[in-house]
């Protein structure tokens, strides 16, 4: 296999060999002493961290920062110098803090024995004396340890090794790469507790990519600028475009920007944006006013390869976050500031493709494409024997689509628990009315409904839904909530809280029961309300005319015949069915809750 690996990943192989080759040092990880053909357990790496811990005491702790569904303790270690091991100190001395995780899908598991190395090499043997010298490491070495355990060799066809490897759900069946919002498992509540506590400048989320063969060991993906606060957006450009990726290819490697082919049996035909958003890691740092980056190492090319490419791109970034602290942290206090004074502006939540791509160069192999008689489809077969450049269009950039209004403040009632439990969860601010207010307030009306026809991470996703905004006066109780957007919460609450956002709870499905009349009319009724309400309202018989003639699922259906003219009755409205129950708050009503 050696002798196919392109010259540059033999370069970066060798330069790190001594280290892997030296079978008797105490410190070699589990996975360099199997020779990278095994990934150790979840209790052999604790172990070995525990190790390293006792090896280097005030400079390295092992914390436990939560509890999974199947009872197995989720661990974090601190690394920093000075004794900077906890919040305090390191904000106190100035030191960005960068939580690092892997193995949030158990079964790309490379960050956490390239972490294991990383961890050795800066508090143990010296080899990366100044990793750590202006910044604090927050490490989680395996996010889903529930699915890490749930262990074997069949689940990651695509993948070159190791042997065995964890399942991508955790124990739930959950993806927790898709809950950060929505944040159903107690893995993600765990997490945000320990954002919380620690705040990140950056996070770095480490992944093994599926799709295409390439020549690439390792694509990266960062937010796209309308998704971010400037600062955050000029940080990361200057930081991985600018210097993490040309100083990670100088050690042997070979990166690019994350490949998501428009046709995976057709490269050429150019590459797209995944579309991530705040359901994902990188997407909810981006909410959360900071820098993120998503590593992906290649599939296909050897667990060693993938794991010191891995040892070599984090030590790429905590580089250029060394060599400026005072800039990273410039960009997160400028970013939240810049959240705070959204109110009375409208942001972005969902993004569209530009439709003017811009050219670049893959660097890739030959391939075949055969019509395949199983599935009838285009057979794509690779040759990585043969390189090749081809030149592809991308279309990574967005732009804005959907627009969501910031007020002044949200106010949600008091009974809407499952909303309230979301904002505890994310560490969102929020205070309670003290007594009953009579003010004005934007109100938005859901109607036509759409909903996904399959489950999607257990919920069935609100997939399309008309709003309608209109102002009026009502009455907030006593104990409404009040969420305010004069902080840095303020964008976290919109994806939140608004209809119009993907990841809001009312489209993942918590609300729903806002759409279900709890009354009804019974047939024999509603004949008689259609025919008052036709003679109080002749122009209703044309409109339900026309509709019989444009619509032949309606006119075949006595029951949507029937709906007709009972959803257009006092006798439905009153039930407000879609009446969405968080409302607007403007500056003065704010005033008026003082």
């Amino acid at each position: 296999m050696t002798a196919m690996l392109p010259a540059r990943l033999l370069l970066a192989l060798a330069c790190a060999a001594p280290l892997a080759l030296h079978a008797k040092d105490s410190w070699i990880t589990p996975a360099e002493a199997s020779h990278f053909r095994t990934t150790p357990s979840y209790a052999d790496t604790l172990a070995y961290l525990h190790r390293l811990a006792d090896a280097a005491p005030g400079v390295l702790r092992v914390e436990t920062f939560g509890t999974t569904p199947e009872g197995r303790p989720m661990t974090v270690v601190i690394a920093a110098k000075d004794g900077d091991l906890t919040p305090e100190r390191a904000h106190a001395a100035g030191k960005p803090v960068v939580l690092l995780q892997a193995g949030i899908h158990p079964g790309e598991i490379e960050g956490k024995d390239a972490g294991l190395m990383l961890l050795r090499d800066f508090a143990v043997t010296g080899r990366l004396p100044h990793l750590l010298d202006h910044a604090v490491l927050v490490y989680i070495p395996v996010y889903s340890v529930d699915g890490h355990e749930n262990t074997g060799p069949y689940f990651r066809i695509n993948q070159n090794g190791p042997a065995e490897m964890g399942f991508r759900g955790q124990s739930q069946y959950l993806n927790l790469n898709r809950d950060y919002v929505k944040a159903d498992a107690p893995e993600t509540r765990a997490w945000l507790t320990l954002w919380n506590t620690w705040k990140p400048d950056l996070l770095i989320d480490i992944h093994t990519t599926d799709g295409a063969d390439y020549q690439y060991d390792l694509t990266w993906y960062a937010e796209d600028s309308h998704k971010l606060p400037p600062s955050i957006e000029a940080w990361q450009k200057a930081a991985y475009e600018g210097d993490v990726m040309p100083r990670y290819e100088k050690l042997g490697h070979l990166a690019s920007e994350y490949l998501e082919f428009k046709d995976g049996r057709d490269i050429t035909k150019g590459i797209a944006n995944f579309g991530s958003g705040p359901r994902f890691s990188t997407g909810y740092a981006a909410v959360r006013n900071r820098a993120g980056l998503l590593i992906e190492t290649h599939m296909l090319k050897p667990y060693e390869v993938r794991v010191r490419g891995t040892y070599d791109v984090v030590r790429s970034v905590m580089a250029h976050v060394n060599a400026d602290p005072a800039a990273l942290l410039r960009a997160s206090t400028d970013a939240d500031a810049w959240a705070a004074s959204r109110s009375g502006t409208a942001l972005p939540v969902t993004f569209k493709e530009d439709p003017v791509p811009k050219p670049v160069t893959l660097k890739g192999y030959a391939f075949t494409q055969t019509k395949s008689d199983i599935s009838g489809d285009t057979w794509v077969r690779y040759d990585p024997k043969v390189k090749k450049d081809y030149a592809i269009q991308s279309w990574i950039g967005l732009l804005p689509d959907v627009a969501a209004p910031i007020p002044s403040a949200w106010a949600i009632p008091a009974q809407w628990t499952t909303l309230i439990d979301r904002l505890d969860a994310h560490g969102i601010p929020y205070t309670r009315t003290k007594a009953a207010a009579r003010v004005t307030v934007t109100h938005d009306v859901l109607t036509h409904p759409q909903w996904a026809e399959k489950p999607f991470e257990g919920h069935h996703m609100l997939k399309d839904v008309d709003i309608a905004s209109s102002t009026e006066d009502v009455e907030l109780p006593a104990g409404t909530v009040i969420v305010r957007a004069d902080n840095a919460d303020a964008v976290l609450a919109l994806n939140l809280l608004d209809a119009r956002a993907p990841d809001s709870m009312l489209r993942w499905g918590y609300l729903d029961a806002i759409f279900e009349p709890k009354e009804y009319g019974e047939p024999r009724v509603v004949e008689a309300l259609a025919r008052k309400m036709i003679a109080e309202n002749p122009a209703l018989q044309g409109e339900f005319d026309a509709r019989l003639k444009s619509d032949a699922a309606f006119a075949a259906s006595p029951r949507a015949r029937l709906a007709f003219f009972f959803e257009r009755s006092p006798w439905y409205t009153a039930q407000k069915v879609g009446d969405y129950p968080v409302v607007r708050l403007d500056a003065a009503a704010l005033e008026k809750l003082r």
